[in-house]
């Protein structure tokens, strides 16, 4: 079973277009390309990942799949595409002439509409990726779990996974609300889920295994183990800790899963999910 990464970016720093990466986030002011994750991945044992946009454009689309032809140890790439776009099929059809085009992603987080992804052009834009085999990666905050519930509904046969377990507020320790609208959108079981993007939303300097442990028992519980997969966020990550103490945090909670519930998690569920080679 291969190990993987199943959510990484890559990107050449340019201040205008990355301006969500803000001086306290200075560490990510920089180019993070393969050349600077493969040693990262071979170090711990992996044997490739998958890359996720960090860009809403077609040239971010160009630049990944570059990078995936280049690199071998990219098993698969999740792009942008205008899901809203009348020329929607058009789109889709040329992208999947690429068999490193995985899925797609749209950065819902940040969208002034919290229940965008249930407006009718966007709902269209989902239909059609089961025709071409392409995968949705939901990007959101908690408030957004209910819209994301609701999305999922209209699309059962549609593979759905949520990046980053939805972003709950670890920091401040709140988990009501977020672990009940993360059961009801993990009853339907077209949802994985990325166990990933969690030191990001700790306290980045000061944060300790244990304020993970409540989040993750609602997900493991919510997903099961068949539906859940390791993600390290690398770069991202690196504000609040390095790519071994992602790991190490994962590698501590599974420590009581089965040998087979462990592979899963560290790379068969990824693989099933974006059909990687």
């Amino acid at each position: 079973m291969l190990r993987i990464d199943s959510h990484q970016h890559f990107w050449k720093f340019d201040a205008v277009r990355d301006s969500w990466i803000t001086d306290d986030m200075a560490v990510l002011q920089d180019d993070f390309l393969p050349m600077h994750l493969q040693p990262v991945l071979e170090h711990f044992n992996f044997d490739g990942c998958v890359v996720v946009q960090a860009d809403q454009s077609q040239a971010e689309n160009a630049f990944q799949l570059q990078n995936a032809k280049d690199n071998p140890f990219i098993k698969g790439v999740v792009g942008w595409v205008d899901l809203r776009a009348a020329n929607i099929k058009e789109q889709l059809t040329d992208l999947s002439e690429y068999p490193q085009m995985k899925g797609f992603r749209h950065i819902l987080q940040g969208e002034e509409d919290r229940a965008l992804m249930l407006k009718p052009d966007f709902v269209n834009g989902i239909s059609k990726l089961k025709d071409y085999g392409f995968t949705y990666d939901i990007l959101i905050f908690p408030d957004q779990l209910k819209y994301a519930a609701e999305l999922v509904a209209k699309f059962p046969d549609q593979p759905f996974v949520l990046d980053h377990i939805a972003k709950p507020e670890v920091k401040s320790k709140h988990i009501d609300d977020w672990a009940s609208d993360i059961q009801k959108l993990a009853a339907h079981e077209n949802v994985y889920c990325k166990v990933s993007g969690l030191v990001t939303e700790a306290d980045w300097k000061y944060w300790k295994k244990e304020d993970f442990t409540p989040y993750l028992d609602v997900v493991f519980e919510a997903f099961g183990t068949n539906r859940l997969m390791y993600g390290s966020d690398w770069p991202v990550s690196l504000v609040a800790a390095a790519y071994g103490q992602v790991v190490d945090l994962a590698k501590g909670y599974i420590s009581k899963l089965s040998e087979n519930e462990q592979a899963l998690f560290w790379g068969g569920n990824a693989t099933k999910f974006y059909n990687l080679k």
